[in-house]
């Protein structure tokens, strides 16, 4: 049994190679489970393009990760999750040389930063700004004494970073950093367009901007991605039979035993943004139906979306398929939608 990401390779790599080439100084995002490509093949691919002179840095979400990018990858990595002293196990994961020339730390404070210091000695370290999101950052006025202390502790500091919110508008939010912040040639900027980095280049040429990319860059081409469940059994079925652990009630059809449950981050839900109307409808619509046992599933069959007969189980999920619709045979594949950044998938096939 088996979820398959099925991706096609010459696609996904020339994508790969357009974002790359279309924003100067872009840095690789590799975090978490990877985007669902798993952290080895992302970073196969990012020493793949720093061995082609098109990626320099990469950046990974926390100390855990970084013993296992600095081995694979030969060019610098950024720790995204600022240094904490107080959050034991500093640095994080094991056989970490929190002094590694090639480690590059984000800081939000002095006292943090000086913790480092006498730990690594020279380390590199970028500021975070705390902007609009309102997460980790130095506030606006702090960031210029914070930078001078650093330097004057004898700190390597590379630039500023700022992390901002999804969607556009950030413009004037980081114009008035980057105008205002004097003596940082070298900013990390998260979540802007094509546009607004276009902006920005044109308005600061003496600075160097670095989008941080992730989303977009490994998942920015979804038509060279597929996620695949192979069927394991399927079985005709009368109205009034019972299926699964909560023994629920199926109707004539077939019931479909599919790979893919929530091991493999299927059927994972983060809590509905609901920003419009008719999100909230959806939203509304749907606990509707999840009350009266009616969830759809994110199986296709056929071009046809399936309905759960149950929560799906840790590895596989059973489906209801009406009666009329040809079955799929045991060992065919079905599609399903999953979100790439819960999805553990058990093959990443690459062709």
């Amino acid at each position: 049994m088996s979820v398959v990401l099925r991706v096609d390779g010459a696609r996904w790599r020339e994508h790969l190679r357009r974002t790359v080439e279309a924003n100067p100084g872009l840095v690789p995002v590799v975090k978490g489970n990877g985007y669902g490509f798993g952290l080895p093949v992302l970073l196969a691919e990012s020493a793949r393009l720093n061995g082609e002179r098109l990626v320099r840095q990469i950046a990974v979400g926390t100390y855990a990760e970084a013993p296992t990018a600095l081995a694979a990858h030969p060019g610098d990595v950024l720790v995204l999750e600022p240094y904490r002293a107080a959050v034991p196990p500093v640095p994080g994961g094991p056989g970490l040389a929190v002094g590694d020339p090639a480690l590059i730390h984000s800081v939000t404070g002095l006292d943090d930063a000086l913790h480092l210091a006498g730990r690594a000695g020279r380390a590199r370290v970028v500021v975070e700004g705390l902007t609009s999101m309102n997460r980790f950052g130095a506030p606006y006025g702090v960031v210029p004494g914070l930078l001078a202390d650093l330097a004057d502790r004898g700190l390597a500091v590379e630039g500023v970073t700022l992390h901002l919110p999804l969607g556009t508008g950030h413009l004037e939010e980081v114009s008035r950093w980057v105008a205002g912040v004097d003596g940082v040639r070298t900013w990390y900027l998260s979540h802007l367009s094509a546009s607004e980095l276009a902006t920005l280049r044109t308005r600061f040429p003496d600075r160097e901007l670095r989008p941080r990319v992730g989303t977009a860059m490994w998942l920015g081409d979804p038509g060279a991605l597929a996620v695949r469940a192979h069927v394991l059994d399927v079985r005709a079925v009368a109205k009034g039979d019972r299926a699964g652990y909560r023994q629920r009630t199926l109707g004539a059809g077939h019931l479909l035993v599919v790979s893919g449950g929530t091991a493999h981050g299927v059927a994972l839900e983060a809590p509905s943004a609901a920003a419009t109307l008719r999100q909230r409808a959806i939203t509304v619509a749907e606990g509707v139906l999840e009350a009266a046992h009616r969830v759809r599933s994110p199986f296709t069959v056929g071009g046809r979306s399936t309905w759960f007969v149950e929560p799906p189980h840790m590895q596989v999920s059973l489906l209801a398929l009406p009666a009329g619709v040809t079955p799929p045979a045991v060992g065919d594949e079905v599609d399903v939608r999953v979100r790439n950044t819960t999805l553990l998938a058990d093959a990443v096939d690459i062709t």
